[in-house]
């Protein structure tokens, strides 16, 4: 039947795994590459990508058992303190680092900085987060915030491991297209001289 103008050329799916007289065995060595290589990417990227989830998760259920409240006083007016930034938006969080004074479970008195409001007073009694041996660490997140850092930490590794993946596939992929170009030419190579003989007689 002839073809109608303007047609799209049929495109033949899975011709790797079809037996025809163009297909080469590099062909057929491409077509389990490109296979293996797509397996091996899904597995590697869910493993990895769970086994950080999984690490991350818990990570800050050890942040979070070993983290505990303590009442500090404030040493001087907050007004005076650096501002506290929040993460993406460049600005003010209307809290500030001030200089706090609070008591280590050992009974000693210790003085750090901390996230208080910025209108806070001298004297004023706040809240902090301390760890086992009384040293100041940052509020444990949870609900929502952890799951969204154990979320992202598994999705970043997951995806960064299957592109390595694909990307060794993609290197194994050319050498076998640089190599058919190469057996290409040294083909041509036998057969031209036959071809001008042709066209020349």
């Amino acid at each position: 039947m002839a073809r109608t103008r303007g047609a799209r050329p049929r495109t033949v799916w899975w011709w790797r795994w079809r037996k025809n007289p163009l297909r080469r065995r590099s062909d057929l060595i491409e077509a389990w590459l490109l296979l293996a290589t797509l397996v091996l990417a899904l597995l590697a990227g869910t493993f990895t990508g769970l086994a950080v989830a999984g690490a991350v998760d818990g990570s800050l259920a050890e942040h979070r058992a070993q983290a505990r409240t303590a009442p500090a006083t404030l040493v001087g007016d907050a007004a005076r303190a650096l501002p506290a930034p929040v993460a993406g938006d460049g600005g003010g969080s209307g809290r500030v680092w001030a200089k706090v004074r609070w008591t280590a479970p050992d009974g000693t008195v210790r003085t750090g900085r901390a996230e208080v409001d910025s209108g806070s007073k001298a004297g004023r009694v706040v809240t902090v987060w301390t760890d086992g041996e009384g040293r100041l660490v940052s509020e444990p997140p949870g609900g929502v915030d952890a799951r969204f850092q154990i979320v992202v930490a598994g999705l970043t590794v997951a995806a960064a491991s299957g592109g390595l993946v694909l990307l060794g596939g993609r290197l194994v992929q050319g050498q076998l297209q640089r190599g058919r170009a190469a057996a290409w030419e040294a083909e041509w190579r036998l057969v031209e001289p036959t071809w001008r003989k042709r066209m020349t007689g």
